[in-house]
């Protein structure tokens, strides 16, 4: 039987050797010798290889056939987590509630897989960065956990139904865990069913587990309780690395960021705007243009947490077959978002189908699938065609925030007559008349 996943001549070497996994070892190689810790193999490994974790905190796979001998240095077992101890908490600071909803932030390394894995609640999150005790009250409260490319309306509806209650319980500000995939589709439907926020709230992830060392987790997460607890001003936001070092942060408006990058620590980009804030070594900077101010009490806050699973996202692209939104418009969709190309164009093959839908009471709005810049359906006759089709121009709306307003208006039964008004209002800063120059 495999000792921690491993097998075949990788298995054998560590039997001969007398090692187990977790040992403490001394590795003789042709190149040197290292000292580390074995670690284990994830099961669709290969057999060639042993992991050792070296003191540098990273790991290093040695072929088997380059190994001349491994000595013991010190016993110890497989590797598990164990949350560490509760840190005192100080009185008098800012009361949060972190909200685990899973993702990267809440993950470490799954060594059965080699991949991560949802495994950590926000509250052992909250004892790993101990440095929280003295920046606020922390409360936490894991509502899920899972990826976020697993999140649906059905989320956003209960995600905003806490935040909501918890504006009610009276906290200072609200941090929600959550994984990047998704992140900036969850921070806009947060703006639209958050109304007139009285604090802040801020979603926050992370490119790397927590267990890696070059994770952002800790630090975005420092980050996230700062802007909750100290910022002057409300609203949604979020919190993530501006570049490849730990000493700055941005802050985004919740409608108007995006992730940019797969696997980039500074993923996430203010769309149209800049940043409203920095967090430059640990010292809040915020520019307050048009925020509204954070204010005691929850007069004028509500919360309308329905969302409807009846709107879509289509992209479209050469040879974009036409029955894809028939098929939306017979199962009962109430709108689609459109990326189209450039200014805000489809090819004429999706007429009929465009005109149908319409017809049928289907909202269908235009985006732009190039991120920057904005719709404009009057410059070129095929954007003028669609125009008096009924299609409703969004400007630079981003089509992730499109859905995420159009799912929040189908889920407070907006009637047909008012979607494409409301759909065209700027009611979150979502729309913009000036944008930045780049």
């Amino acid at each position: 039987m495999a000792k921690g996943g491993y097998r075949g001549s990788s298995l054998r070497m560590l039997e001969s050797f007398g090692v187990s996994v977790g040992d403490e070892v001394l590795v003789r190689t042709a190149q040197g010798s290292f000292e580390g810790t074995v670690m284990p193999r994830y099961e669709f490994a290969d057999e060639e290889h042993i992991v050792f974790k070296l003191k540098t905190g990273y790991n290093a796979g040695i072929r088997v056939d380059r190994i001349a001998s491994i000595d013991v240095l010190a016993r110890g077992s497989e590797p598990t987590f164990r949350a560490p101890p509760r840190p005192k908490l100080v009185s008098g600071l800012p009361r949060i509630l972190i909200v685990g909803t899973g993702g990267t932030i809440a993950s470490r390394v799954d060594y059965r897989t080699g991949g991560v894995k949802p495994a950590l609640t926000s509250e052992e999150l909250y004892y790993l960065v101990p440095e929280l005790s003295s920046m606020a009250e922390i409360e936490t409260d894991a509502i899920f956990n899972i990826y976020s490319e697993n999140m649906t309306p059905f989320h956003w509806s209960r995600l905003a139904e806490r935040l909501g209650r918890a504006v009610e319980e009276g906290y200072d500000g609200m941090v929600v865990t959550h994984g990047t995939d998704t992140l900036h589709y969850t921070s806009a439907a947060m703006t639209f069913a958050l109304r007139d926020l009285p604090v802040p709230v801020v979603l926050v992830g992370s490119q790397r587990s927590s267990d890696r060392p070059s994770s952002d987790a800790a630090t975005n997460l420092i980050g996230a309780v700062t802007v909750a607890g100290a910022s002057p001003f409300s609203g949604v936001f979020v919190v993530m690395h501006s570049g490849l070092g730990d000493d700055e942060l941005s802050v985004h408006l919740g409608v108007r960021v995006r992730k940019n990058h797969s696997s980039r620590r500074d993923a996430f980009e203010s769309v149209g705007i800049d940043p409203v804030g920095r967090i430059r070594r640990g010292v809040l900077e915020m520019d307050g243009t048009g925020l509204p101010s954070r204010r005691k009490g929850t007069g004028g806050f509500v919360c309308r947490p329905e969302f409807s699973d009846k709107v879509a996202l289509l992209k479209v692209h050469p040879s974009f077959e036409p029955a894809l939104l028939d098929v939306l418009v017979q199962r009962g969709y109430r709108a689609v978002i459109i990326e189209g190309t450039g200014l805000g164009h489809v090819p004429s093959s999706l007429y009929p189908s465009i005109r149908a839908a319409v017809e049928k009471g289907v909202f269908i709005g235009m985006t732009t699938q190039t991120i920057w810049g904005s719709v404009r359906m009057t410059v070129y006759d095929t954007g003028r065609d669609l125009l008096s089709m009924g299609v409703v121009p969004l400007g630079d709306m981003l089509p992730e925030v499109a859905l995420a307003k159009a799912s929040w208006l189908a889920g407070q039964a907006t009637p047909p007559d008012k979607f494409g008004t409301l759909m065209a209002t700027d009611m979150a800063g979502e729309m913009l008349r000036r944008r930045a120059v780049r």
